[in-house]
């Protein structure tokens, strides 16, 4: 644990929240192949599946309280879409952290996998021109947002993952919600979501504390200025970017599973 490993640890922490500031994602999408692939190409000892899917369940915790401290002005958080989807993703990944004890190390990647793959197939589905529409007449279906939030809940809580990587595309493609809402409001579920999969992890003993330190205040640092940086970004702009890291990071976790 040297000076260069700290570093390490922090930059991938940096990142991942910077980028989970700006597009609304919980940022282990990118956090969870970094921390797995980049120590051992330095000469670090690995982190195991489980220990990752730890470490990242605690930094999203962090990181999405940043994220939506940002966002707080603007009138980009959906109230009504936090609460349903909030509750329902609470419970899903509380079920999912607990129960991913007992999931392999290559079962839980595969279940990433599956994830980031259906993410992926999502960004590239043609969406409806809702960017325009006035923030107070967006509307959306409270049963369906309730079901897919429960789901995306247990599978991003096996992977210490608060699913936002999953929030976004449904939110956008499924639920009709506009880009910067679907920001937003998805940092402010995927907080909620971290909740269950942090107590899952802390319970089940999966959490490395010193990695996990490192990383909260690489959050806490890189998460504001991320959102800073989406507030001004083209919507079309912030998907693509969104779209090209999930179908990156699903063909590299999909290559080493196969």
């Amino acid at each position: 644990m040297d000076l260069t490993w700290i570093i390490t640890i922090f930059l991938i922490g940096f990142v991942g929240s910077y980028v989970s500031g700006m597009l609304g994602i919980g940022g282990s999408i990118i956090k969870y192949p970094m921390l797995l692939y980049i120590p051992p190409l330095l000469g670090f000892t690995a982190f195991t599946a489980h220990e990752v899917s730890g470490i990242s369940a605690v930094q999203v915790f962090f990181a999405s309280i940043a994220g939506v401290w940002a966002y707080r002005k603007g009138g980009y958080l959906n109230k009504s879409l936090i609460i349903y989807m909030g509750a329902a993703i609470l419970a899903g990944s509380f079920v999912g952290s607990y129960g991913s004890q007992f999931l392999s190390e290559t079962g839980v990647n595969v279940v990433y996998g599956i994830l980031a793959l259906i993410a992926a197939v999502m960004m590239f589905i043609p969406k409806k021109q809702i960017d325009d529409k006035p923030m107070n007449e967006v509307s959306f279906n409270k049963g369906l947002a309730t079901i897919l939030a429960f789901i995306v809940g247990v599978g991003s809580g096996i992977v210490g993952a608060a699913g936002g990587f999953l929030l976004v595309p449904i939110m956008l493609v499924v639920l009709g919600i506009p880009t910067r809402m679907t920001i937003a409001s998805s940092l402010a579920i995927t907080f909620i979501s971290s909740i269950g999969g942090t107590i899952g992890k802390l319970l089940t003993g999966q959490v490395e504390y010193y990695p996990a330190a490192i990383m909260i205040v690489a959050s806490l640092i890189a998460a504001p200025l991320g959102a800073k940086a989406g507030k001004n970004m083209n919507t079309k702009a912030l998907q693509s970017i969104l779209a090209v890291l999930i179908l990156a990071t699903t063909i590299k976790i999909w290559m080493d599973i196969l």
